[in-house]
């Protein structure tokens, strides 16, 4: 599976918070449609057939960046020792 950009799914994520929050507070027709494309992305973008999976997928990606990010730190301070 080819892995989104950190910073994209970030953005997807956040658009999809926006949307639950505006469709919880105030439905209309277009909140509606707001989180369905949102939902959608994020599934597509983590492989995902649910929202709730696609969370879960998503926290495990950033995660992985995370680790990721640490490595190269704990690398380059070793290379400079």
């Amino acid at each position: 599976m080819i892995h989104p950009a950190e910073k994209e799914l970030r953005a997807v994520l956040a658009r999809f918070a926006q949307a639950r929050i505006e469709h919880d507070v105030r439905p209309t027709g277009r909140t509606s449609r707001d989180l369905e494309d949102s939902t959608y992305t994020l599934c597509v973008m983590t492989g995902a057939r649910t929202a709730e999976q696609a969370l879960l997928a998503a926290d495990a990606l950033l995660e992985q960046y995370r680790a990721g990010r640490v490595s190269v730190c704990q690398e380059e301070e070793t290379l400079a020792a």
